[in-house]
């Protein structure tokens, strides 16, 4: 896994002030399990202030160890779902951590093949819509979120794999607006890499579970409007229509709010997105007519 470079406070009277202490004091408190939750919380919040963290994080003894250990720690708090709020937050602090390695170019590659990923799936499987479990799904999501931010074909690679689409389906499906947007996010980021477009239309159950969960969360959106998430739904359905067969299928999926004008009047003020929706509409009605004159 990660290798176990020795790890020592440097002698710095910024380091060795309690009240400013450096990320490798913080590193070395997380070993300490009276210590390890006060630097969960540092750590996590001056993430972004803390330079080669993830390096840090990555090549100190025992920490990624200790992270894993706070992971697998709440599984029995899942089933049945007693997991209290403190409990979360302070996963969704490891959880942090972790997303700062993995969206590290490098130490990304390292974190993929060692498979920590897959710790975090038992996250997305659960059900309960209380705060403690979605605030647990939305900082799962995240980590995703951040490695499809890439752009890399081994990290679509390495996701698909995992089944990671039925996973963020489920969270479309029973997650709150931001657990919705973030997961549509991922599957619209997978589904631009050509390995994910064609695993999701290489079978029909997989192409029919991506468009219903798409299409189920349109239809909300004409009483709670969420043009953030709206974007991500309208994206993902115009990926599919770039597909010569899946277009075509595609027209018996597509919500009829996004062929009435109803959603089109909604987004007056994204024009990125509107010009989206009309070539998902052109691209479908082509695809159409090419299929009734035998030409697909």
């Amino acid at each position: 896994m990660a290798n176990t470079t020795p790890l020592s406070a440097p002698p710095s009277a910024e380091a060795n002030n309690p009240k400013n202490p450096s990320a490798e004091q913080l590193i070395l408190d997380l070993r300490d399990p009276n210590l390890r939750e006060d630097a969960l919380i540092s750590l996590s919040k001056k993430r972004e202030r803390f330079e080669d963290l993830a390096l840090l994080l990555w090549n100190s003894s025992c920490t990624i160890t200790v992270l894993l250990q706070e992971i697998i720690s709440i599984y029995r708090y899942l089933y049945p779902p007693i997991l209290s709020a403190s409990d979360s937050n302070r996963v969704c602090n490891a959880l942090a951590l972790f997303q700062c390695v993995a969206s590290d170019p490098r130490t990304k590659t390292s974190f993929l093949n060692a498979s920590i990923l897959l710790y975090f799936y038992p996250f997305l499987l659960t059900t309960s819509k209380a705060r403690p479990f979605e605030y647990l799904r939305l900082t799962t999501l995240g980590v995703i979120g951040a490695l499809v931010k890439l752009d890399d074909s081994e990290v679509v690679r390495f996701l698909l794999q995992t089944q990671v689409v039925p996973l963020c389906l489920h969270s479309m499906e029973i997650g709150s607006e931001l657990s919705k947007t973030v997961s549509t996010f991922i599957v619209q980021k997978l589904l631009l890499d050509d390995l994910g477009l064609q695993y999701i239309c290489t079978t029909a159950q997989r192409f029919v579970a991506v468009c219903q969960i798409l299409s189920s969360m349109v239809m909300p959106l004409a009483e709670q409007p969420s043009t953030r998430l709206l974007k991500h739904i309208i994206r993902c359905y115009l990926r599919l229509s770039e597909h010569p067969r899946a277009s075509v299928i595609l027209n018996n999926y597509l919500p009829d709010m996004l062929k009435d004008g109803t959603i089109d009047e909604r987004l007056r003020d994204d024009p990125g997105t509107r010009k989206c929706l009309h070539l998902l509409l052109h691209n479908v009605s082509a695809a159409v007519r090419a299929n009734q004159q035998g030409r697909i």
